[in-house]
């Protein structure tokens, strides 16, 4: 394309909002050109906004650092700068709804990070291999909204995406009862050991509603439109812990299942190797070239030397055998800030993009 669509990123300076900026420099499609965050940031330069508080393993880039923050109340002021925005805003969530909602009626779509309107019926929450036929959803939304072209898409929780990938390419094997145990990394509160020295050496049993998402959220995602909205799926049961742990990037999966059918050990490592999406078929710019492999290894995936995989954006699955009360069990490890959550929603956006949903205003 001759020109890039301009983005703006809303809670750019958090990071959430980093990890935006980070990925889409030298992005092929998309330029950053704005970026909001709270009022105390507003009308300085992204650079002196964010002061020590940058969080990326990569420098700034160049691009955004004289960037002058725009307050994200302002949503016309914002709007009228850009093609579409990534959400990472720090709100309540009934102010995450409110606001988002603001920018879609200014004909501005959303691609939100945030969990705010993940259960809003007619909100898009996909995974672009999984579920890129909820994407049509968006036209009842429009409806309600009284847009054109305004429209908000979610992506789902991080702890998810190292597991139901995996689930979703064993579909045609019935999987209906799961356990999954999630170990977290502390990105995922959007920490670091710098800024969370007393996790060093510890792990914290309880996260705060991630829980519930991750019982819940991949229902939603192997749902169907009915009527307009979408109705989550009701044939699998999971319950699940959620463990933080001194690690600052991967999430990992230990995951317990029962099938209706019985597939062989061999089955399972084919369907995971083979499983793929519209990304891939589509060659999106950040598409991994095989969104889930399998490591033969016994001591892997290892978030040391597998959480980069696909540059963030693939699922490494290993130890899968069978089980003495369930029918198989394994171990799945996915970037949760990449896949997880900015990563997700870049490819989001350019699915959304290859679908015509979001254009040049």
């Amino acid at each position: 394309m001759s020109e890039k669509l301009k983005v703006g990123i809303l809670g750019g300076t958090g990071m959430v909002g980093q990890r935006f900026i980070s990925l889409l420099e030298n992005h092929p499609w998309f330029e950053v050109t704005t970026i909001a965050a709270s009022p105390r940031s507003a009308g300085q330069k992204y650079v002196d906004a964010v002061g020590d508080r940058w969080k990326m393993d990569t420098p700034m880039p160049e691009a955004v650092k004289n960037i002058i923050v725009k307050n994200v109340n302002e949503v016309e002021e914002v709007a009228k700068e850009v093609d579409f925005v990534f959400s990472a805003v720090d709100m309540s969530k009934d102010e995450i709804k409110a606001i988002e909602e603001a920018y879609a009626k200014t004909e501005t779509p959303v691609v939100s990070n945030n969990s705010a309107h993940r259960w809003t019926p007619d909100v898009p929450m996909v995974v672009p291999e999984i579920n890129p036929d909820h994407f049509d959803v968006i036209k009842y939304q429009r409806e309600r909204l009284g847009t054109k072209r305004g429209f908000v898409a979610v992506k789902p929780n991080c702890s998810i995406q190292s597991y139901a990938p995996v689930l979703t390419a064993w579909k045609e094997f019935e999987p209906y009862e799961v356990v999954v145990s999630t170990y977290q990394a502390i990105s995922g509160a959007g920490k670091t050991f710098k800024d969370w020295p007393e996790m060093v050496g510890n792990i914290i049993p309880f996260i705060s509603g991630e829980e519930e998402k991750s019982e819940k959220e991949p229902l939603r995602i192997w749902g169907h439109i009915e009527n307009g909205v979408i109705v989550p799926a009701d044939d699998v049961k999971i319950t699940s812990q959620c463990i933080r742990v001194p690690v600052l990037n991967g999430h990992t999966a230990s995951v317990f299942v029962k099938f209706k059918k019985k597939p062989t050990k061999d089955q399972l490592i084919d369907a995971i190797n083979k499983f793929s999406g519209q990304p891939q078929e589509l060659e999106l710019p950040s598409a991994p070239k095989q969104f889930v492999r399998y490591m033969e290894e016994d001591n892997r995936p290892q978030v040391s030397l597998d959480v980069d995989y696909e540059h963030g954006m693939g699922v490494s699955v290993g130890r899968i055998r069978e089980d003495s009360i369930y029918d198989w069990k394994f171990v799945g490890l996915s970037h949760n800030t990449v896949r997880g959550a900015a990563g997700g929603a870049v490819l989001c956006a350019e699915l959304l993009k290859a679908k015509g949903y979001i254009t040049a205003k």
